[in-house]
């Protein structure tokens, strides 16, 4: 699955441990998530989605 995650973090200025801070999960999480190693569970991914105002399928997607 393809996703927006590092372009939304980068926009925003914050590391990969910041936005790991800010979803209580850890910066490997976000890398793999990022890097597409690793799909995030639902709720996780809905709260990506809440942190960014931005609805789910606007930053995972499917090519």
């Amino acid at each position: 699955m393809k996703n927006e995650v590092r372009e939304l973090r980068t926009g925003r200025g914050w590391s990969q441990g910041d936005l790991a801070d800010k979803l209580e999960v850890s910066r490997q999480t976000i890398n793999a998530i990022e890097t597409g190693k690793y799909d995030p569970s639902l709720p996780l991914a809905f709260a990506i989605a809440r942190l960014f105002g931005k609805p789910i399928e606007k930053i995972f997607f499917t090519e």
